[in-house]
């Protein structure tokens, strides 16, 4: 079975939601990015990434607008259910921006990245570095590991949503509606491949937003069926 969740920010806690307890040997938790255990490179979250390393099911997640790429960079990268993957340890992988990858039988298109809007305040660690968006490269890769597939998924793991879906929830968030070239670029992709359900985690909201999008971010949801569980 394959589950999916949203910003972790780094909290050892998110780890023992009741939800969870569900997940066995050979579930998967995908996370929407801004996973933040990869962040100062110490002795606590070395013993962090260990520990989540050793749970029975697999962690794997895209990257977000806060994370430290300098590290994440020095993971090797693996091949990973028909996908590149970077390795952090045991069953912890990075999903890398415009792969597709097959997971319990069904196929998950990831594209990480977004903007740091707290860019101008932050410093170590989390400052900007322009690593945070996509890179034209990366936006082509994803294009053309779609068009290898036929330009058909079955699901999309993102951290940012497209365009049109972020304005609409800013909107009713009444908040500052901030559109990026990445939001662009996933409404394009929105509009040219088939897929069944999309997953977003960027707005901090656990929401259903139509039949085939879904903002996550505390709860777990069930992949397959749609359902927070």
């Amino acid at each position: 079975m394959v589950y999916v969740t949203g910003d972790m920010h780094g909290i050892m806690d998110r780890f023992s939601a009741p939800a969870l307890r569900r997940l066995k040997k050979g579930d998967y938790l995908l996370v929407c990015g801004d996973f933040g255990f990869i962040w100062d490179g110490g002795k606590e979250e070395s013993a962090f990434l260990k520990k989540i390393g050793k749970k029975k099911y697999t962690v794997a997640f895209v990257d977000g607008s806060h994370e430290n790429f300098e590290l994440l960079d020095k993971y090797p990268k693996e091949d990973f259910c028909g996908g590149k993957a970077r390795h952090i340890c045991g069953n912890l992988w990075y999903l890398m921006r415009g792969e597709l990858y097959t997971i319990d039988g069904e196929s998950y298109f990831a594209m990480g990245g977004g903007e740091n809007t707290d860019f101008e305040s932050q410093t170590g660690a989390a400052a900007w570095t322009g690593r945070e968006m996509p890179t034209d490269e990366e936006l082509q890769h994803g294009v053309e590991s779609l068009r290898r597939h036929g330009s058909k998924v079955d699901y999309i793991i993102t951290h940012e949503p497209p365009m049109k879906l972020k304005e609409f929830l800013c909107l009713r968030q009444k908040g500052e509606t901030r559109i990026t070239g990445l939001n662009t670029y996933l409404e394009e992709l929105s509009k040219a491949v088939e897929y069944k359900r999309w997953f977003f985690g960027s707005l901090h909201l656990d929401k259903y937003v139509s039949g085939t999008h879904a903002a996550v971010f505390q709860n777990i949801l069930d992949a397959k069926t749609g359902h927070f569980i």
